[in-house]
């Protein structure tokens, strides 16, 4: 039924002046008017945002073309929505337009949904991971680790941004000195890549920055493509420092997810990765203390029952029986040694004075002491008379000293 246009309003929407324009309720009204004189249609497009509500009866998604950036929200029944479709599914709707005059929405009602295959822009996410696969971008070994406490993290998120603040505050309670380089910059839709790489090139470069967050909240597949841009990936491959990837929820998975040297799961999750927690670290280092202290005064325990074990050997209790038994011993050995060499020295010394009394018998001293005399000259001793030559020198040897002598004459005695 036609909406009636009062008397003294314009008949024809042409017809409007400044003067006499129409309501925007009138206006709300014909074009409610208009679109339901639409018929049923099929269209074909891109779902982008779909976010199944348990348990209602109608569910909503936005359907995208994103060759002409135009979208459209969908409502559908539940009952009437595949289970096979999701976001970034090709569909064709069967559905007819709807304007609400509430806020002035066009929407479309749907009664059938039909998947047409993978979206454009989820074929080109999949081509793109394909090609960085084959290179090796995504292999375990190229990824770097992240340290344990970083001097300060790079951080490139939206502006005032919801993921920005779940970054700083989430690792700021867990280690309240952390220290932050920030970026913020686009992070969604035309240019958002470009602002992007410069932020991460920068913050590359910066010698204490340790590593390098990428944060945002969730969205569609379309929010999210910038993160599947191949200059941004490639760009965050590069860098010297480790880059943490933290977009949006735990279903959302951009393609610098399997670049980036860790895959947070949201912006919280990449605050508790890339700072300990204090309290965690100080009860750590408070169990090891005490665990080292048990350790060590267990190896003291040990170590005093082992002293205690060998005090209590004979040869430690009375160390002075060893000692006192080797004195003695050693005692009895000098009796015995000097014992037996006065023996040995006292027959040797008798036998020296049985040998001295022999000798002076037959020493010629004795002889001489009877009287007797050697002579001898220069020449040697005179033995015969026939070695004397007369009017020579020759010395008389007495017992008691010598003789100077002069030969006069030496004479034969008779033989018998």
């Amino acid at each position: 039924m036609s909406t009636p246009i009062p008397p003294d309003l314009p008949q024809m929407a042409h017809l409007t002046t400044p003067d006499q324009p129409w309501p925007l309720r009138l206006l709300s009204a014909k074009i409610s008017e208009y679109v339901a004189k639409m018929s049923r249609l099929w269209v074909e497009g891109e779902v982008i945002q779909l976010v199944r509500r348990p348990n209602a009866r109608v569910q909503f998604f936005t359907l995208a073309d994103l060759e002409e950036k135009a979208s459209i929200t969908v409502k559908i029944w539940s009952h009437a929505l595949p289970a096979a479709i999701t976001e970034g599914s090709r569909v064709v709707v069967a559905a007819k337009p709807d304007f609400w005059t509430g806020n002035g929405s066009l929407t479309l009602q749907a009664d059938e949904v039909r998947a047409v295959g993978v979206g454009d822009l989820l074929a080109r996410i999949e081509a793109l991971k394909t090609k960085l696969a084959a290179e090796g971008l995504f292999a375990p070994e190229r990824k770097q680790p992240l340290p344990f406490l970083p001097r300060k993290i790079g951080l490139i998120c939206g502006r005032n941004t919801k993921a920005m603040h779940d970054v700083v505050n989430n690792a700021t309670r867990r280690w309240p000195a952390v220290r932050f380089e920030i970026r913020e910059v686009q992070v969604q839709g035309a240019g958002a890549v470009d602002q992007m790489i410069p932020a991460l090139e920068e913050l590359d470069t910066i010698d204490d920055v340790d590593v390098i967050v990428l944060a945002r909240g969730g969205g569609s597949v379309e929010d999210l493509f910038p993160f599947s841009d191949e200059r941004l990936v490639r760009a965050a491959a590069a860098a010297r420092t480790p880059v943490v990837s933290a977009i949006g929820h735990e279903t959302d998975s951009p393609v610098l997810d399997l670049v980036a040297d860790y895959r947070a799961s949201t912006p919280t999750d990449a605050a508790k990765a890339i700072v300990p927690d204090v309290g965690e670290e100080k009860q750590g280092l408070a169990t090891t203390v005490r665990r080292g202290r048990i350790a060590v005064d267990n190896l003291l325990h040990g170590a005093q029952v082992e002293l205690d074990a060998l005090r209590e050997r004979p040869v430690m209790a009375t160390p002075h029986l060893l000692v006192d038994d080797r004195a003695e011993d050693l005692t009895n050995l000098r009796s015995w040694l000097t014992h037996h060499i006065e023996r040995i020295v006292d027959t040797h010394a008798t036998s020296l004075t049985s040998d001295l009394g022999r000798l002076r018998t037959l020493s010629p001293l004795q002889t001489l002491k009877r009287g007797y005399a050697v002579l001898r000259t220069e020449e040697g001793l005179i033995g015969s008379v026939t070695d004397a030559v007369a009017n020579t020198g020759a010395q008389a040897i007495l017992h008691d000293g010598h003789l100077d002598l002069t030969i006069n004459a030496a004479h034969s005695a008779a033989r018998p």
